[in-house]
């Protein structure tokens, strides 16, 4: 046998010996798993609910409810009530910014934050309501989204938009009886869903909103009536009259509206009124 040979075998028996014991591994040994990829992992979410072209629905109108549901099992993962302050008016309504750019963060504003131990991608629910302090202008919302384990939402967070508009009747008091025949003010004040007031030359700017008053006998609209804003006020005013009795014997119901078509915002309140017979004057002895 040449050395040549001899040396190629002896290469091959240590090729084969070494194999061995990488064979004899049970699966009982295999390495364990990194530590941490089973693990729940945190992971915080941050929303934030805002009026359609306003301001964040903070503590003045009562903030807004927001309950984070797995879509996949439907059990609630987090509920609560945003908290804080409507955000910097300067910094939301009126500062130029990049798309990229914080809109409500930059600022302290109101949010509800919540922390989930998630085991994996998660595709979840976030169902808003607000404002909780006028609960006649309450609007809700909800979208899904996908949470990622260890993956923060926070910053601006997850944005709800509410459209709409808080229209509050301050007079008549609803329920009040009046008295047919008498001249009576309609006064009642508009704001964004945020609290903010909507009156000519604001941010809000009521010139750009169709804003009116309705006198409503059953299902029928008697009169519309054309409402001004009286800045000492900072309401919206009109007069009418009450009709008699045996026109409105169920009463009447005075109905304010307030719309903006271009940004798709609308309000309204309705109030019920029981009609009285006309004053008499006393006759003189």
């Amino acid at each position: 046998m040449s050395l040549a040979v001899a040396s190629a075998r002896l290469l091959l028996y240590g090729a084969v010996l070494m194999l061995i014991p990488c064979l004899a591994i049970s699966a009982d040994n295999e390495p364990p798993p990194r530590l941490g990829l089973n693990d729940p992992q945190p992971t915080t979410i941050l929303v934030r609910v805002v009026g359609h072209g306003a301001m964040v629905l903070g503590r003045e109108v009562g903030g807004a409810r927001i309950t984070i549901t797995d879509v996949a099992t439907t059990r609630i993962l987090a509920t609560g009530i945003q908290q804080g302050e409507a955000g910097d008016q300067n910094q939301i309504m009126r500062t130029p910014r990049l798309m990229e750019e914080p809109h409500y963060s930059s600022r302290p504003a109101a949010a509800f934050t919540a922390t989930l131990d998630l085991l994996r991608p998660t595709l979840v629910e976030v169902t808003v309501e607000g404002p909780l302090a006028y609960p006649a202008s309450s609007q809700r919302a909800s979208t899904t989204i996908w949470l990622i384990p260890g993956h923060d939402m926070i910053d601006d967070g997850v944005v709800l938009h509410l459209y709409g508009y808080i229209v509050h009747i301050e007079h008549p008091k609803p329920g009040e009886p009046l008295i047919a025949k008498d001249d009576v003010i309609l006064r009642a004040s508009v704001r964004t869903l945020s609290g903010a007031l909507v009156r000519p030359h604001g941010d809000w700017d009521s010139r750009k909103i169709h804003i009116y008053g309705e006198l409503v006998v059953g299902e029928r609209v008697l009169e519309r009536l054309q409402l001004f804003y009286n800045h000492d006020r900072t309401s919206f005013e009109a007069p009418f009259f009450v009709p008699l009795p045996s026109d409105a014997p169920d009463g009447i119901t005075l109905r304010v509206v307030a719309a903006d078509p271009s940004h798709g915002n609308a309000g309204v309140e309705n109030a019920k009124y029981p009609v009285l017979s006309e004053r008499l004057p006393l006759k003189k002895p």
